[in-house]
């Protein structure tokens, strides 16, 4: 059974930091790209972030380049998201997804979803 565990998230000021993690586990994810996307209420789920697993090549949304990074550590099957100079616009549930099609930002490309965790950036 796959699983994908997201944790870390919570409650910061604008301009903290915050890390997410994913736990992936049930399958080899070796031909997968990790996502992270999120969603605010109200609002559509965009695409965030991602990570080729095979070569760690990484994909960024436009609106959070400079401020996140995404990697991913092999030996524990696990993906963060690291989150700096957060803004409030940044708050919604973020959710970490794997799929093994080409279009990387698009979600229906994704086979397997965690629960998410929210993120809440206060102004």
């Amino acid at each position: 059974q796959v699983q994908l565990v997201e944790s870390g998230g919570g409650l910061v000021q604008a301009g903290g930091s915050l890390r997410l993690s994913c736990a992936a586990s049930g399958r080899t994810f070796s031909s997968y790209t990790m996502g992270w996307f999120r969603q605010a209420p109200g609002k559509e789920r965009d695409f965030v972030a991602g990570i080729k697993w095979s070569d760690g090549y990484t994909y960024y949304a436009d609106f959070v380049k400079g401020r996140f990074t995404i990697s991913r550590d092999n030996t524990k099957n696990t993906v963060y998201l690291q989150m700096n100079s957060l803004k409030f616009e940044d708050t919604a549930a973020y959710y970490c997804a794997a799929g093994d099609g080409r279009r990387w930002w698009d979600e229906h490309d994704y086979d397997y979803w965690g629960q998410g965790t929210q993120v809440t950036v206060s102004s």
